[in-house]
């Protein structure tokens, strides 16, 4: 699990290698990731937008960006929490991601809040020191 709190507003994102989506054989791994995202401040706030960064093994970046997330932009009062799962292939068995939630508040303050960094590791790779 890996989380981050950005101006009260708690990250939590839990990825899952997926093996029946996988195949070692066509150089095609899948992981699907579960976010919650958690309002611990005084205002309420909405996400309106996401980045993404997605790095695979090579040091291939993609960036994913645009409205909402999963269609929807939850408006998050003061305890609410919003949680969605969503997915992400690569062509190698290992990678990474990390992004931003554009976030505006009651007040219309912009903000940017991060979504922690989190590994994407196939299960079968062996273990390496660096």
């Amino acid at each position: 699990m890996y989380r981050a709190t950005t101006k009260s507003i708690l990250v939590t994102v839990k990825p899952q290698y997926l093996a029946e989506r996988s195949s070692e054989v066509t150089s095609s791994f899948f992981w699907a990731y579960t976010i919650e995202i958690s309002n611990q401040g005084d205002i309420p706030v909405q996400i309106i937008s996401r980045r993404w960064v997605i790095v695979d093994a090579l040091g291939r970046e993609e960036i994913i960006e645009g409205l909402g997330i999963v269609g929807e932009q939850p408006l998050l009062a003061p305890g609410e929490a919003f949680e969605y799962t969503s997915g992400v292939p690569l062509s190698t068995p290992t990678g990474i991601m990390s992004g931003t939630y554009q976030v505006e508040a009651q007040d219309g303050h912009m903000f940017d809040i991060e979504i922690p960094a989190f590994s994407l590791d196939s299960p079968h790779l062996k273990p390496t020191l660096n």
